[in-house]
C-alpha cells in the first residue's frame, strides 16, 4: 500500500486541476471573457502655430549682435507714430535666436503689431552669455547698460519706432539687465518684465550674485532703490552748466516667478515687488486686487495654476506679481524643445504684451 500512496495523490491532483479547467471553460463559452485593456492615452498636439511672415534683421552695434523681427503687416498707428519696440534679453546659455525661439514673442508680435529686439552678450564679455546685471558699473549705468542704451538709440533712428512705447523684458539674467536697463534710462523704456529675475541693485560680483540669486536681498532690496533715487535727484554737469536731472518717473513692471525655481529662488520676487512698490511711491501692503486661475486646460495644452497680486494707483495697472505652480525656472509656455522653455501655460509671452499694451510712457 505504502507504494500505492504516491499515485494516489497524483489522480486526485489531476482530478482538482480538470474540474478547475471545466469551470474555466463553461466562463468563457457563456460570454465571461477577461476585461480587455485600454490603449495608452497619447497627449493632445500642441495647436500649430501660423508661420512667420515678417523680416528678421541682423545687425551689429560693437561689440553686441542682434537681431530684430519686423511683423509684415503695418497697423495704421504705426504708419503714425511708429512701432511699438519690445527689447528682449535672454539668460545665461542663451543665444539670442534661441530666446527668440524658445518665447514664441515674434509669433505674437506678429498678430499684435511689435517689432521685437533682441541684443546678444558677447562671449568675451561673459563665457556663460550672462548679462552683468550685478556689475556695479553697470548698474550705475555704464558697461552692458550703457551697450544697450546706445542700441536702442541706433535701431530707433534705422527703423520707425514709437519712441514712447518702448519695452524691456527678460529672463533670468537677462530680467535683471532689464531692470537695471530701465531704472538708468527712464527716458527710454515704458515698462519691464521680469521673468525669473533676481533683486535689482545688489550683488556686485559673481560670487555675490549667486548668493542674490539663492537668498535675494532682505536688506539691500530698500537701499538699493534709495540709492537710485539720491542719484537722479542729484545734480548734473552738461555742457558747464550744472542742471538738475529729471525726477525718476513711474515705472510699471510685471513680475513673473516659478514658485519651484531653483536657480532664482521665488523670494527674489518678493524683494522685487518691494523694490518696485517703493519706485512708484506706493505702500508695501496688501494688494489691490488678488486673482487666482487653478490649473487646466488651454489652447490644447496644460495649464499650470496661477496666482496673480495687482497694485493700481487709480485705475492705473503698475505693479502685477505673477506666480506660477508647478513652474521651474523655465519661460512659461514656450518651446520646450529649447533649455529654459516649459511647455505648460500660461504663455509669458501672452502676459507680458498684455502688459505693456497698457502702458505708455509720457512724452
Amino acid at each position: 500500500m505504502a507504494r500505492l500512496a504516491p499515485s494516489i495523490k497524483l489522480l486526485r491532483s489531476l482530478a482538482r486541476a480538470a474540474k478547475a479547467n471545466q469551470r474555466l471553460t463553461l466562463k468563457l463559452l457563456a460570454g465571461s471573457t477577461p476585461p480587455r485593456k485600454r490603449p495608452p492615452r497619447t497627449a493632445r498636439p500642441p495647436p500649430a502655430l501660423p508661420p512667420l511672415t515678417g523680416q528678421w534683421l541682423t545687425g551689429s552695434l560693437a561689440p553686441i549682435d542682434y537681431w530684430l523681427y519686423l511683423p509684415r503687416t503695418v497697423p495704421d498707428n504705426v504708419t503714425q507714430r511708429g512701432w511699438p519696440l519690445v527689447v528682449m534679453l535672454h539668460g545665461c546659455h542663451q543665444s539670442a535666436s534661441e530666446f527668440a525661439e524658445g518665447t514664441r514673442m515674434n509669433r505674437l508680435a506678429d498678430a499684435k503689431g511689435y517689432a521685437v529686439l533682441y541684443p546678444q552678450q558677447t562671449l568675451s564679455a561673459h563665457p556663460h552669455r550672462c548679462w552683468r546685471w550685478y556689475d556695479r558699473a553697470t548698474q550705475e549705468g555704464g558697461g552692458d547698460t550703457a551697450l544697450l542704451a546706445a542700441l536702442i538709440e541706433q535701431v530707433i533712428k534705422r527703423f520707425p519706432i514709437d519712441r514712447c512705447r518702448i519695452y524691456a523684458c527678460g529672463l533670468s539674467a537677462g530680467a535683471g539687465m532689464a531692470a537695471v536697463l530701465a531704472l538708468n534710462h527712464p527716458e527710454l523704456i515704458a515698462a519691464i518684465g521680469q521673468h525669473s529675475g533676481p533683486v535689482f541693485g545688489a550683488g556686485h560680483s559673481q560670487m555675490g550674485a549667486l548668493h542674490v540669486m539663492r537668498h535675494g536681498a532682505p536688506l539691500g532690496a530698500d537701499a538699493a532703490i534709495g540709492n537710485l533715487l539720491e542719484r537722479r535727484s542729484a545734480l548734473a554737469v552738461d555742457g558747464g552748466q550744472i542742471l538738475p536731472m529729471p525726477p525718476m518717473p513711474p515705472m510699471p513692471a510685471i513680475l513673473i516667478q516659478g514658485a519651484l525655481d531653483q536657480v532664482v529662488h521665488p523670494v527674489n520676487q518678493e524683494h522685487l515687488a518691494r523694490q518696485w512698490l517703493q519706485l512708484n511711491g506706493l505702500p508695501a501692503g496688501p494688494a489691490t486686487k488678488v486673482t487666482v486661475k487653478p490649473a487646466g486646460r488651454s489652447g490644447g495644452r496644460s495649464t499650470n495654476a496661477l496666482e496673480l497680486h495687482d497694485y493700481l494707483v487709480g485705475r492705473k495697472l503698475m505693479l502685477r506679481v505673477a506666480r506660477i505652480a508647478g513652474l521651474g525656472h523655465a519661460w512659461s509656455g514656450g518651446d520646450a524643445s529649447l533649455k529654459f522653455n516649459a511647455g505648460a501655460g500660461p504663455d509669458a509671452s501672452r502676459m507680458v504684451l498684455a502688459f505693456f499694451g497698457r502702458h505708455r510712457r509720457q512724452a
